[in-house]
């Protein structure tokens, strides 16, 4: 055996053997690591994410590395402190593995034992005649610590044995002489060792129950508590002890500040690693004491250590104070006593922390502390973790880099700690109560109550039973036993049955009997079953015939698990998938099992099955077909079933071929990972026609279906890469995947995930990956013309063509299937999807329903369901429960129970978290008339089924399918309709409450707060209830503050705006006819203060959260955009606010107004506003005591468009289906920027009139009203100009290069430097022969100079850009002759990392955007803008210049590489160098992921050259190897 072998001397198969026979871990996994060849002393060296690299998951990883330290443990353990020099060392020494709780131990021997903590690698057993054995440590030989002679170094070895009584461990030290046979040191029973010496060690006691109020339970003074511990499995509390000493010459302040500081330090630290943990008050350690020695504190009052808690938690915990008062629990205060049981006045402070996932997710948790120096307070910020035993500061480091890349390292490690720590407590969960077994099995057997019901069967499932348990099984003869599985083949002689059979009546049964061809009904009727009890003996009988006697374990697995008592297998023995050529290659099972979120279809799926050679494969064919014409999900076995010989073919669509072709174009493939969008109307059978297409294809393509619509981008990626390189070892033969997605909106994220995941297999621009998206959509038409992605479109429309087919196919039906016409999902379609159709099929099914009854109430449940989200369902048994099918074994179903109803209804499987049966209706349309009818001919109201449905607590009890059900529910209740994700309409609310009433839908939303008090989205759609359907304010702000608590993020921030907002701007409408008074002046102006900085608490947070808007989808997997509602709110309040002034102060001639804009514009004192009219005179102090947001407002204004230019400008979004939101978003801030010009930029007209008046105008007035002209034409910042590419002629652009010369030569700011340079390359770019554009040595000069002054360290991105574009080096060129192109490579990296410093938030959402490229010419020559691309393509041939460049056929047209110059690098480690004279190498970044192959070959390459504002990318990258 492996194990009795030092682990270090294991060989690879003894490693396997142990992982696979002793600790059982699954086989896959065993057999990587022996593919690997790693051995015992490998293994040793392995770490988590050595395991996780080989594609093991989290959970075995943690499990083999503790078992693994557990088994190292014993020998260092005794060479470091087996052999102490003295006995206090060895207790004060002990392991430093974490402290475990509650192990199992022996009964107590005597009163007099020391007490020790039992450690992990000890062992516990117990004799069969319950006779407590002692444990023992026990080690090899060759591990005992020896001197240079192999003599062993001590007399003594000591070893422990630890017990259980009275609550408490103990442990005895025992001694061995010499001569002791190490490798004899075993188990011996309690008996034979009460005669061995016992050596007194200093007693050990267990910490206070973790997280528990125990009122009796004490501390003994000196007594040793575990020692300090680092984190392990995050539930098990780390444990960390202070003295709290030497405070006699110290303050009462100070003591209560030092608690304070170490208690939040300590907490933090936990929260931060995701432990369970308890800081101890009052415990000592070395020199003074030994390490955990129970010391005690003397306290004056317990109080003020809990008010200084309370008090001083807000101030460390400044940003999570919620979350960090859940998770710290208050002090408690532990009373120590002497060994003889006196109280001696003193105390053990504690405090438990427990940072439950729910409530600290994925965050950082800092901390601040603050100290005084003389008057001033200085803040310092702290994040601290566990490392090992100590609390670390990752911020104390004083080198910037290097805290962050502890940062970088932090954040990642705290999302691992996070998944660690969920799945920790789930674990958790499942494995409490252990300790109150019969408390469990009658609750089990009772339903919770006290007695038994009589309507209840049960199955009873029992192996050997100890002669001395069986009076204990009486209750077993007062219940309706339906059968019993006993595993105990002499249960007749002496056990179970031999005891149930004194009393009761039971059949005894073999499984044999029930393997049988016979029907269910025969069997049931031959054994008598729900007549009588059927006693199985699963495991035979002793002195029984052959064929009934009993199997060892291992035989049993292997004969009675298998011996005919499974159905016949419905897939192949061997799957097989396409390879090179026509060749195939074997999938194994344990292969597909690894590839959990994919459905693969094998190319020879269905064939040579199990079932088709047996006798009921006719039925199973009729249940096929039936379950998909019905209104089932299509299976692989129903094109199957259609190609054999006399089935009329599958039907085949008329967007079959448009499709098929898209998937297989002539032309060949744009890009390794390829996208079509397939749109269809929900239930038309638009997924339907892709699984058809896949199954053709299942030949040419490795074909799959994703399985899980909630697996991550990332997960999908690398199984996909694990299905295209199966079986292969060369890229070139590598063959594509064709991937069928369901409604997966961010398929684009999913493309990026591949094409990364698969980079390093691939062959350049071969096909790797074709995704399918099947999207569901209102308007499949419309969103197939607005799509940019290659795509097809299906309606619940059918040609002529189509219904001949589906005619055919009801004629076959009719021919071998009762009454087909009830396949109503296919009779749908038969008759065109015809609404009159459906309606009298609803009506005459529905025409007897009673609602009142719990048939009908699951019916109004499904419809409501079914009708507002699309794939909602209930799981089979929570429908049970609610229409009281409570005893299983009467075989009453559901479909009886629902009948006729259920001829509507529809149960099939789903896979969460395992496998289970769900219920929906047939058909959405189905399910839309069946809500029409409750309504308009039973009376029933939305609002009284939604509320029924929110009563219901059945529905949120734990169970199968719970949290997709919730997530329906939630969805029906906040999702709005949105165009742009294909629906039909914007709604401001879901469907089903706009549909309601308006106090119904108050009602309905109040009541769902109430049901999921702890959810944000609901409060916040409540609020926005409040503010735009019944304009109340003062409700709204309430809901709205409440989902603040809960969860404050940017889209709960801009809620809070917009109800501050919407009650300013009703208020100013309110007031329109009138006039406003002072005091409502005031409160339009306190209205806009809250509203703003709502607002701005959005900007920031949008910067920080990566959650979707909770108004939309849940259940759905959203793209990642970034939140800029907040900026468009701030300048909504800004021209409400501005409105409001407007009315007050313009009278007939408008001078006042003018006068107060002039005022607010240039933030001059409004102190010095003096006016005439007595009418405006008293709004003047109103406007005073809000003079500082007033002056605010034009420059926070100014601030947004900026933002906003640069957000449109330097970025673009990732998704190409984003930009259409996008382009939407860009109007809007355009009109808002109108209203801004018409405010604070003069017409043309008055500043000529101005000027007349004032022949003779002011340098700075001058140059004011310049930059105001250029402000008007959006032209006054970098990224306004390179807007002016596209929008502006060669004579603005003139215009605007004069304003920007004049400004440049008198206002010697850099800003105004950088922008002119780019004023002349954008006029050279649209009007190369303008006679003002500055000569290109002028412009470096310039830039030069700017260059020098800024540095390669600031954040002026815009500069490091032009010097990229400027100097990029010629191929000819002789760098010795130009500083500042030797200086490339350094502005290339300032550009990037300038750019990440200032815009890294953004890029979860958007990418940089290339304006220029690099040209074949010189000087501004050589720099191309997009636009002169777009305008040298063929128009007649590619009307549609976007496809050309999503696709990247933009590289290959004539014209455009007749203008571009290609340039020549070499790759290195995923990055493209490009070399020029000298040393010189400018890294370029491939634009596309993927777009370089790995394995960090350096080859040559050649790629046009575009300049983004981070950096320079490559396009069109060729290996010259290829060429």
């Amino acid at each position: 055996m492996a194990t009795q072998l030092k682990i270090d001397h294991w060989t690879k198969e003894d490693v396997r053997q142990w992982l696979i026979n002793e600790f059982k871990i699954p086989k896959n996994y065993a057999e990587i690591l022996y593919n690997e060849d790693v051995s015992g002393a490998c293994l040793l060296s392995f770490d988590k994410k050595d395991f996780i690299d080989l594609g093991w998951k989290h959970g075995p990883a943690v499990q083999v590395i503790k078992k693994v330290s557990e088994l190292k443990m014993p020998s260092e353990m005794f060479r470091s402190r087996a052999i102490p020099d003295d006995t206090n060392a060895l207790v004060g020494n002990s392991t430093t593995e974490h402290y475990q709780q509650d192990k199992v131990g022996v009964e107590k021997p005597t009163s007099t034992s020391a007490e020790l903590e039992i450690h992990p690698h000890l062992s516990n057993q117990e004799n069969c005649d319950g006779k407590a054995v002692e444990h023992t440590l026990s080690w090899a030989s060759e591990d005992m610590p020896k001197d240079s002679e192999g003599e062993l170094l001590h007399d003594t070895v000591n070893y422990f044995k630890y017990k259980k009584g009275d609550g408490a461990r103990s442990a005895q030290l025992k001694t061995l002489s010499p001569s002791t046979n190490v490798k004899n040191v075993r188990m011996e029973t309690k008996e034979n060792i009460l005669d061995m010496s016992k050596n007194f060690v200093k007693h050990v006691c267990k910490p206070r129950p973790f997280d528990e109020i125990s009122t009796s339970f004490v501390y003994i003074q000196n007594e040793l508590l575990p020692p300090e511990t680092g984190p392990s499995n995050l539930i098990d509390p780390v444990h960390e002890y202070k003295l709290m000493a030497n405070t006699e010459n110290a303050s009462e302040k100070d003591i209560l500040k030092k608690f304070t500081e170490e208690v939040f330090r300590f907490a933090a630290a936990c929260m931060n690693s995701r432990t369970n943990g308890t800081i101890h008050f009052g415990v000592g350690d070395k020199p003074q004491y030994e390490h955990g020695q129970i010391i005690g504190l003397q306290l004056t009052s317990s109080d003020k250590y809990i008010d200084e808690f309370d008090k001083r938690l807000e101030e460390h915990f400044e940003e999570n104070p919620n979350i960090a008062k859940t998770c710290i629990r208050p002090p408690k205060f532990v009373q120590v006593k002497s060994t003889d049981n006196i109280n001696v006045d003193k105390w053990v402070i504690e405090v438990d922390i427990v940072p439950n996932y729910s409530e600290t997710l994925e965050k950082l948790f800092y901390t601040v502390t603050v100290k005084e120096e003389g008057k001033k307070k200085c803040k310092t910020e702290c994040l601290f973790i566990r490392s090992g035993a100590s609390s670390i500061n990752i911020l104390a480091d004083k080198n910037p880099r290097s805290v962050q890349e502890k940062m970088k390292k932090v954040t990642d490690d705290v999302k691992s700690w996070a998944l660690s720590r969920k799945s920790a407590e789930e674990r958790n969960s499942q494995s409490t109560g252990k300790s109150s077994q019969g408390q469990r099995l009658k609750q089990l057997i009772t339903h919770g109550r006290d007695i038994l019901e009589n309507s209840l069967q049960f199955i009873v499932i029992t192996n050997k039973c100890h002669v001395s348990q069986l009076e204990h099984l009486t209750f077993l003869k007062e219940l309706k036993l339906f059968v019993v599985l006993d595993f105990d083949p002499e249960s007749q002689k002496n056990g179970s049955f031999s005891y149930y059979r004194k009393d009761r009546m039971a059949n005894i049964h073999y499984p044999r009997l029930y393997n049988t061809t016979d029907n269910i009904s025969s069997i049931i009727s031959k054994l008598n079953l729900f007549k009588q009890t059927s006693w199985v003996f699963c495991n035979g009988q002793v002195n029984e015939t052959e064929s009934d006697m009993p199997f060892s374990d291992g035989e049993w697995l292997k004969k009675r698990a298998t011996e005919k008592t499974r159905e016949p297998q419905t897939s192949s023995v061997n799957r097989y998938l396409p390879s090179f050529g026509s060749s195939s290659v074997l999938l194994t099972k344990k292969d597909e099992a690894q590839m959990t979120v994919l459905e693969i279809l094998a190319e020879n799926e269905c064939e040579n099955t199990e079932i088709e050679a047996t006798d009921s494969f006719l039925q199973f064919k009729n249940k096929t077909e039936k379950d998909f014409y019905r209104g089932g999900q299509v299976k692989w076995w129903n094109f199957y079933l259609s190609e054999r010989p006399g089935s009329i073919p599958f039907i085949k669509r008329d967007k079959y071929e448009e499709l098929h072709n898209l998937i297989t174009p002539t032309e060949g493939y744009s890009s390794p990972c390829v996208i079509i969008n397939l749109f269809h109307h929900p239930g038309c059978g638009g997924t339907t026609l892709a699984m058809h297409v896949l199954w053709n294809l299942r030949r040419k393509f490795r074909c799959a279906v994703l399985k899980n619509n909630s697996a991550q981008s990332s997960e999908i990626a690398v199984q996909v890469t694990q299905l295209l390189t199966y079986g292969k070892e060369e890229p070139s033969t590598y063959t594509p995947v064709l991937l069928l997605v369901d409604n997966w909106e961010d398929v684009e994220d999913l493309q990026r995930c591949i094409i990364c995941a698969a980079q390093e297999k691939k062959k350049q621009e071969s096909l790797m990956v074709i995704i399918l998206n099947c999207e569901r959509s209102q308007f499949p038409s419309e969103s197939s013309r607005k799509s940019r992605i290659d795509n097809v479109f299906i309606t619940n429309k059918l040609s002529t063509k189509e219904q001949a087919f589906f005619e055919m196919k009801l004629k076959e039906l009719k021919d071998h299937h009762e009454k087909p016409e009830t396949f109503y999902a296919f009779m749908i379609m038969t008759n065109d999807f015809s609404e009159k159709y459906i309606e009298n099929l609803v009506c005459n099914t529905l025409k007897d329903l009673d609602v009142s009854t719990k048939e009908g109430q699951l019916l109004s449940f499904l419809a409501l369901l079914n009708t507002y989200v699309h794939g909602s369902c209930m799981s089979l048994s929570l429908c049970e429960e609610l229409v009281a099918i409570k005893n299983l074994w009467k075989q009453e179903t559901l479909e009886e129970k629902m009948n006729p109803y259920s001829t509507l209804l529809i149960s099939f499987n789903v896979e969460e978290c395992g496998t289970y049966q769900a219920v929906r209706f047939l058909h959405q349309m189905i399910a839309e008339n069946c809500l029409k009818v409750l309504i308009s001919k039973h009376n029933l109201k939305l609002s009284e089924i939604t509320t029924n449905l929110l009563h219901c607590n059945q529905l949120y009890k734990s169970g199968m399918g719970k949290d997709i059900l919730i997530q329906s529910i939630l969805s029906m209740l906040i999702t709005r309709r949105r165009k742009e994700l294909g629906d039909d309409k914007d709604t401001l609310f879901s469907p089903l409450i706009e549909e309601m009433p308006l106090a119904e839908g108050k009602d309905v939303l109040t009541l769902a707060t109430k049901r999921f008090d702890k959810n944000a989205t609901v409060p916040q759609a409540l609020a926005r209830h409040f503010y735009l359907k019944e304009k109340d304010f003062t409700s709204a702000l309430q809901w709205a503050q409440d989902a603040r608590q809960k969860d404050y993020n940017s889209y709960i921030a801009d809620t809070l705006g917009q109800v501050y907002k919407s009650h300013l701007k009703d208020m100013f409408e309110t007031e329109q006819e009138n006039e406003l008074t002072p005091e409502e002046l005031e409160n339009c102006l306190q209205l806009a203060f809250k509203a703003t900085m709502a607002f701005k608490d959005s900007q920031d947070l949008a910067k920080k959260d990566e959650q979707m808007d909770f108004l939309d989808q849940p259940i759905r997997k959203r793209q990642r955009t970034y939140n800029t509602s907040g900026y468009v709110g701030e300048i909504d309040v800004a021209m409400i606010i501005f409105d409001v002034l407007e009315k007050i102060f313009r009278t007939h001639h408008g001078y006042q107004w003018e006068t107060l804009l002039s005022f607010l514009k240039n933030s001059t004192s409004l102190h010095s506003f003096r006016e005439t009219d007595q009418r405006t005179a008293e709004f003047i102090p109103k406007l005073i005591s809000h003079e500082k947001y007033l002056f605010s407002l034009k420059p926070r204004m100014k601030e947004i468009f900026e933002f906003f230019e640069i957000y449109f400008t330097y970025l673009k979004p990732r998704s190409i289906e984003r930009e259409t939101a996008e382009d939407r978003n860009k109007r809007k801030v355009s009109e808002l920027f109108k209203k801004y010009v018409k405010l604070f930029c003069q017409s043309g007209e008055e500043k000529e009139m101005e000027r007349a008046s004032q022949p003779i105008l002011s340098l700075g007035q001058k140059l004011e009203d310049y930059r105001c002209y250029l402000e008007e034409k959006r032209a006054n910042t970098f990224a306004g100009l390179l807007q002016c590419l596209t929008e502006k002629n060669g004579s603005q652009m003139e215009l605007i290069l004069k304003k920007w010369q004049f400004i440049s030569e008198n206002s010697k700011n850099y800003i105004n430097q950088v922008n002119f340079i780019l004023a002349n390359i954008v006029l050279y770019c649209v009007k190369p022969r303008s006679p003002i554009l500055k000569r290109f040595n002028e412009l470096l000069h310039l830039l030069n100079i700017v260059l020098q002054e800024k540095g390669t360290y600031s954040d002026c991105t815009e500069a490091y850009y032009l010097a990229m574009l400027m100097l990029w080096p010629r191929k000819d060129s002789n760098m010795d002759n130009s500083t500042l192109s030797k200086n490339i490579c350094t502005y290339v990296t300032s550009t990037k990392k300038s750019f990440h410093r200032r815009f890294s938030h953004l890029f979860p959402a958007k990418s940089a955007i290339a304006h220029f490229y690099l040209g074949k010419s010189k000087e501004l020559k050589r720099i191309i803008h997009k636009a002169k691309l777009d305008q040298v393509v063929d128009k007649e041939k590619h009307p549609n210049t976007h496809q050309l460049w999503q696709s990247g056929a933009i590289w290959r047209e004539k014209e455009v590489q007749n203008l571009l110059q290609r340039v020549k690098g070499k790759t290195e480690n995923g990055v493209i160098y490009v070399h020029y004279g000298g040393n010189l190498r400018i890294p370029v970044r491939p634009v596309y992921l993927g777009g370089l192959r790995s394995g960090c070959s350096m080859e040559e390459v050649s790629f046009f050259l575009g300049f983004t504002m981070e950096g320079p990318v490559a396009y069109d990258i060729k290996y010259t190897t290829d060429l």
